[in-house]
């Protein structure tokens, strides 16, 4: 014991009746490691994060190894299974949009307060002028639909789907069915499937509007009950 600190010294015990040997330890080295124990040699360690990823990509690596050595084809084979269900996602994704927050059958066509085909009209031109085709889109397709209303080929009903007038207006409209439920699911998909319009898809609901102008309905019982109703409404 020297100035009260004890050194241990490793001791290699052997049988018999001689003196251990003793390891002497050498200071070269205790030095070293005692100088690279510094935390300035350290401060450019990866972190523990980076230290988790390296770890997780490695890991992927080695996944990754196996599988294509049990794969036929090796890793151009598992590249082409990758790739086939990537494009399937894509496809579901493109075929059903981002997951709806509302329901499309159970969302008003109108959200504010009434306006006229006109007004309408106006507003989807003015987002159509900025390249705005979903806002267009949108303003186009109430446009359609609160003309009908207002030449009684719809009655006035507040919480419509833009689905359930186009049915309705099918059956007054036939020979526009068909364009009508487009124009329909094209608003749905702009307005809560998460989907962008372009301009050709706003193109063909101005045209359909004009179509719609022109067109004369083939009345029936309820349509002409409809018609008569808007006309005491209007005379009212």
């Amino acid at each position: 014991m020297t100035g009260g600190v004890l050194k241990v010294v490793p001791v290699l015990w052997r049988s018999g009746d001689g003196p251990p040997v003793t390891i002497p330890r050498d200071p070269a080295r205790e030095a070293a490691r005692h100088e690279l124990s510094k935390r300035m040699y350290h401060e450019n360690d990866p972190g523990l994060l980076q230290r988790t990823l390296n770890a997780f990509w490695d890991w992927v690596d080695r996944l990754f190894g196996a599988a294509s050595t049990a794969t036929p084809g090796g890793s151009v084979g598992l590249l082409v299974i990758v790739l086939a269900v990537l494009a399937v996602v894509v496809a579901l994704w493109w075929r059903l949009g981002t997951p709806r927050r509302t329901s499309a059958t159970s969302a008003a066509l109108f959200e504010d307060r009434p306006r006229s085909a006109a007004e309408h009209r106006a507003a989807a031109d003015a987002h159509a002028a900025q390249g705005h085709w979903n806002q267009a889109v949108q303003e186009r397709m109430r446009a359609i639909v609160r003309s009908l209303e207002e030449r009684a080929m719809l009655d006035v009903r507040p919480g419509r789907t833009a689905d359930e007038a186009a049915s309705e207006a099918g059956r007054t409209l036939p020979d526009h069915a068909d364009p009508l439920r487009t124009a329909a699911r094209d608003f749905d998909d702009v307005t809560y499937g998460g989907r962008a319009a372009g301009e050709g898809t706003y193109r063909g609901l101005a045209a359909l509007d004009d179509d719609l102008e022109r067109a004369k309905p083939q009345l029936t019982g309820s349509t002409l009950a409809t018609a008569h109703k808007g006309r005491q409404g209007a005379a009212g």
